[in-house]
């Protein structure tokens, strides 16, 4: 009932839209005809006759269904275009082709060839003018190109003078509610674009030109709209805005993607820290992945979470037969389920969800024995370096021991492929959670030397916009008014995307033969400080004036930097030029189960001597005693 009230008022909008320019064209028509029969004195044409009346009425008919058919009638002409400009003259032309001639077939006469070519430039005349009137009169139009501005709207610079530019200030003066500022000028490096005009805007130098147009021209805001340049580009560009104190925004990635009709919707955004990463991402192989996934079932464990989500979309493309999703919280496997469901289904792959705990072997036993899968990407870990710090007997009964059994069932059902999503934390731990998932590391290099499933590991650093992630917690920081609170100065990290952590993972498993742990290629270290004066500068505000950064010291079990491998394993390089690979199994790997038998015999000691067995364990952790 709900759906059928809706779509009777979209019925009822569409029509109460489109009236008024189905009665213009009838008009526009008959006008059209009476001006081309007088201005070309065809007093031969008698205008009170039936035949007359009767081809008006039948061109007038042909022009609406032919302008119905070009979509002359519904379109946004608020957002009018070249492209709409070039289907009014097709419009027009076919509409008048078709109706002289059926009216010369249908009343066996015809008027002069001269009138009919005048009318159909004053009906191409009267449309176009029309709906240019409705662009040009459209809510909230800014004149700025007159020298006029609209009230509220800030002054604003675009990044770009190519057709994504030119789509911000089409919008922008067509008053569009996504896309809102008063366009004062362009910037863009092409030097034969410098000095011209597009929808009446200068271009008004080049890139490196930002800081000195924004002072001279009072800019309030900037929008980059340059999504086809390298991630260099960007940086530089960004560089530049930031030091102007203007709120930078720009455009979505694959604005060249959405289709013509949705443009008008198009919104701008907030540039993200993640935009300001100097690196360009690397693609999924789909030849190399398909050749362990195509028709495959594939279990991600953690499959709600931030990095087994993005596995799961990533995974799509590679067409395996069946995704099993599982995980201990519903309530973020329900919402991933429903989001890709439908591309799931187009692709002719099964989405099966699973609620349980890698530590429960039971469950386990069963989701494997149901759908025996071949392919296993373990991401299930609680990864929260502080509360596992707290908590190590938790962080060993599900990071260590939940992955101990996961391998189990792998190693035992004959899966070809079993992956590891570990971390740099695991390299010369300095905490509990980076030492359970060292410990990881080690069962899957133990179990590889007699499995014949390929087992592997991937290790990675921190992971922008994941859950617990630094990044996150500034953006609430910094919505609040601040203060933005790091653990220290000087504090630096490694950071990746989380679809291009995902990719990575998955071209690993590709490349893996058995026992090695695969080093994605994190770029260079960033400066967390840095990261946060950068956020609050895109923001158009000033560090230690609107927002301060406040230093709280190192937390328990925290570095102020992190490795991707130690001393004594040598990394080689990988077909994949972001993938290095460490093959060298260390000495304790052959005591792994020794090592996990006293781990099992300390959960139930108190936190400081689990800790200490946890070192015996892994001879790289230096644990932080209480």
């Amino acid at each position: 009932m709900t759906a059928k009230l809706i779509r009777g008022r979209g019925i009822r909008r569409v029509l109460v839209r489109s009236l008024p320019l189905v009665v213009l064209d009838v008009a526009a028509t008959v006008v059209a005809f009476l001006i081309a029969a007088w201005g070309t004195k065809a007093g031969e044409i008698d205008l009170a006759s039936p035949f007359f009346m009767g081809q008006m009425a039948l061109l007038s008919l042909v022009n609406v269904a032919v302008f119905g058919v070009f979509r002359m009638h519904n379109s946004l002409w608020e957002y009018a275009s070249v492209d709409d400009a070039a289907r009014i003259v097709l419009a027009t032309a076919v509409g008048s082709v078709i109706g002289d001639v059926l009216g010369a077939l249908v009343f066996d006469a015809r008027m002069p060839f001269r009138v009919y070519i005048c009318a159909w430039a004053i009906l191409l005349v009267i449309c176009g003018m029309a709906r240019f009137a409705i662009r040009v009169n459209s809510k909230g139009r800014s004149w700025s190109f007159l020298g006029a501005e609209s009230p509220g709207q800030g002054r604003t610079l675009i990044v770009g003078a190519g057709e994504s530019g030119s789509l911000v200030v089409s919008r922008m003066l067509a008053g569009s509610d996504e896309i809102v500022g008063c366009p004062v000028g362009y910037v863009d490096d092409s030097k034969r674009k410098i000095g011209r005009r597009i929808h009446g805007v200068k271009v008004l130098g080049d890139c490196g030109d930002i800081p000195r147009i924004c002072k001279q021209q009072s800019i309030e805001q900037i929008v980059v709209a340059i999504p086809s340049g390298t991630q260099k580009q960007k940086r530089r560009v960004y560089d530049l805005c930031m030091e102007t104190g203007c709120n930078v925004l720009t455009l979505p990635e694959k604005v060249k993607d959405i289709p013509e009709e949705q443009l008008s919707k198009v919104p701008i955004r907030d540039v993200e820290v993640s935009d300001l990463l100097a690196r360009e991402e690397v693609a999924l192989d789909e030849g190399l992945v398909g050749t362990y996934l195509k028709g495959a079932t594939v279990l991600v464990t953690g499959g709600g979470g931030s990095i087994g989500s993005e596995l799961v979309r990533q995974l799509l493309p590679a067409k395996p037969a069946k995704i099993i999703l599982f995980d201990i919280y519903e309530n973020t496997v329900y919402e991933l389920y429903h989001e890709i469901a439908g591309k799931a289904r187009e692709a002719g792959i099964e989405i099966v969800t699973e609620i349980g705990s890698i530590t429960h072997m039971p469950a386990l036993e069963e989701v494997f024995d149901r759908h025996n899968p071949h392919v296993v990407f373990h991401a299930a870990a609680h990864k929260h370096v502080p509360l596992m710090e707290s908590n190590p007997r938790e962080a060993i009964e599900n990071n260590v021991f939940g992955t101990l059994n996961v391998v189990r069932m792998a190693h035992e059902r004959g899966c070809s492929h079993f992956i590891l999503i570990s971390t740099d934390k695991a390299v010369n731990p300095a905490n509990v959670m980076g030492a359970t998932k060292r410990m990881c590391e080690m069962i899957v290099q133990h179990y590889a030397q007699v499995s014949k499933t390929v087992l592997a590991s991937v290790r990675f650093g921190n992971v922008l916009g994941s859950h617990g992630s630094v990044i996150p917690l500034f953006k609430r920081q910094l919505k609040a008014g601040g203060p933005i609170t790091l653990t220290h100065q000087d504090i630096t990290r490694y950071f990746m995307t989380i679809p291009e952590a995902a990719r990575l993972v998955i071209t690993a498993g590709a490349l893996a033969e058995g026992g090695e742990i695969f080093v994605l290629d994190m770029g260079e270290p960033v400066r967390i400080y840095d990261l946060a004066e950068n956020l609050i500068r895109l923001s158009g505000l000033t560090v230690g004036e609107d927002i301060e950064i406040k230093v709280t010291g190192l937390r328990p079990g925290e570095k102020l930097y992190e490795e991707l491998n130690m001393d004594d394993e040598p990394t080689v390089p990988t077909a994949n030029g972001a993938i290095t690979v460490i093959k060298g199994v260390r000495p304790e790997v052959a005591d792994v189960r020794v090592r996990l038998d006293e781990l099992g015999a300390a959960l139930p000691l108190e936190r400081d001597e689990i800790k200490r067995v946890l070192q015996k364990a892994v001879p790289t952790y230096t644990p932080e005693f209480q």
